[in-house]
């Protein structure tokens, strides 16, 4: 049985050239102030800022090859 620490860790993984994946669900703050949550099981974050969707990826780093 996992440990209470284990249970918090969260899994985050770099796509190259795309997003970083986090296991959700997660709350994302900018530097700005805005909070950005998703209950989805991963989510995608967007690593080129090209998302019209920021922070979050809706896959704009596929158009500029």
């Amino acid at each position: 049985m996992p440990t209470p620490r284990e249970q918090d860790v969260r899994v985050v993984t770099v796509v190259p050239g795309g997003p970083v994946l986090v296991e959700g669900p997660v709350e994302l703050r900018s530097d700005d102030g805005t909070v950005v949550r998703s209950d989805r099981f991963v989510v995608a974050v967007c690593a080129c800022r090209r998302s019209k969707r920021y922070p979050l990826c809706d896959t704009s780093h596929r158009k500029r090859r």
